[in-house]
Formats: C-alpha cells, sequence, structure tokens
C-alpha cells in the first residue's frame, strides 16, 4: 500500500469505503487540529467545539459512503461541521459568542508574541460584534485559507455571495474596530 501521507484525501476515503475502515484514522488525523480551531471560532467554548468535532467525525463515517470522489473531501467535512455548530447554536437559543484567544508559543522574542496577541484579542472582539452571516465566511477566508469556491461549498452559498459577505465583512469590521479604540 502506498504511503498515506502521500494520498489525497479523497483517495483515503476511497482506499476506507473499500478496503480498511480503520483507514478513517488517517482523515481524523488530517483535520481534527483544522476543524476544531473552525468550531472554537464559531463557539467560544472548547468543550462545545470539541463535542461539535467527535460528532461530525462520526457523522462523516457514517455517511462516507454517500461523499462524492469527484468533489473536494475538506469542504464535505468543513459543511459537517458547520452544520453540527448551528445545531449547537439552535440548542441553545442564545448566539455564542465567536472565536477564543490562541495559545501563542513561549518563545524567542516575547515582545512580537505580546503585540500578536493584544492584535488578535483587538480582531476578536471586533468579530465577536459582527453577525455570524458576515463573520463565518471571514473566518473561513483569513484563518482556514479556504477559496471562495470551498466556502461556497461549505456554507452553501453562491460563489458571488460569498464574495459579497467577505467584503460587506471588512467594512463591518472597520467601523467596529474604529468605534472601539
Amino acid at each position: 500500500m502506498k504511503d498515506l501521507k502521500k494520498l489525497k484525501d479523497e483517495q483515503i476515503v476511497e482506499l476506507v469505503r473499500t478496503k480498511d475502515k480503520e483507514l478513517y484514522i488517517e482523515i481524523v488525523l488530517r483535520y481534527q487540529t483544522k476543524l476544531l480551531r473552525y468550531a472554537l471560532y464559531l463557539i467560544q467554548d472548547k468543550t462545545k467545539a470539541a463535542d461539535a468535532i467527535q460528532e461530525s467525525f462520526i457523522k462523516a463515517f457514517i455517511n462516507l459512503n454517500s461523499f462524492d470522489l469527484k468533489m473536494k473531501f475538506s469542504s464535505w467535512i468543513y459543511r459537517i461541521v458547520h452544520n453540527q455548530v448551528m445545531n449547537i447554536f439552535n440548542k441553545n437559543k442564545k448566539e455564542l459568542p465567536l472565536l477564543d484567544t490562541v495559545d501563542f508559543d513561549s518563545g524567542k522574542n516575547l515582545e512580537l508574541d505580546l503585540l500578536n496577541k493584544e492584535t488578535h484579542e483587538k480582531v476578536n472582539k471586533c468579530v465577536d460584534q459582527m453577525p455570524i452571516m458576515y463573520s463565518e465566511p471571514l473566518l473561513l477566508y483569513y484563518f482556514e485559507e479556504k477559496s471562495y469556491e470551498e466556502i461556497s461549498d461549505i456554507l452553501r452559498l453562491p460563489v458571488g455571495t460569498v464574495g459579497t459577505r467577505i467584503n460587506r465583512a471588512k467594512v463591518i469590521m472597520k467601523k467596529i474596530c474604529q468605534s472601539t479604540k
């Protein structure tokens, strides 16, 4: 068997479907950190975010046969996480705060780390005040480095709407950040 690290996600999915279900662990290892970060952007509760990710991996595994191998797996799994997080929002019936603080490596340049942390906290405060319909595409684009097409797949929005929401989010964020100085 080829080295799993060299295989594309879709190739691993095919192997999980046809040969060895245990290979799903490779998918989990590839995505757990990214998906947890994404969920934490949306829910400022590590326990709920971790639960959402665990539930998402289970749902993805159960529905793996319905995944279209011509599509991008990352968009599919992010969409499952998005849905799971929205379920948590609906259960709690209140908007949960967005974004969690970031742990910075203890390290070489403490002053730079503090400046980065301060900047990140300011960004978090601004993003916290934005409606989720604008903050989520913005976070996917800048923090998760997803393309407009991938965001379109994840959020089930037309690509043009994704672009519009990201542009509006920038304007909203600028106004919020200027007013909170």
